[in-house]
């Protein structure tokens, strides 16, 4: 009988962890918009490198 109630317990528990995870908090979100703006910053340096390249060629 204690064996089952663990079972349910660890299972009851595990899924409530699970559940949690799914869902984005604001951080998370804060966090993949900086992300997306570095990411986007880095592709404009890129191109203005390659911009200054060609004009020195």
């Amino acid at each position: 009988m204690k064996i089952k109630l663990v079972i349910i317990a660890l299972l009851l528990s595990g899924s409530a962890w699970l559940s949690g995870c799914e869902q984005e908090g604001p951080a998370e979100r804060a966090g993949e918009n900086i992300d997306q703006t570095m990411e986007d910053a880095g592709d404009r340096m890129e191109d203005a490198g390659d911009r200054m390249e060609d004009a020195t060629d």
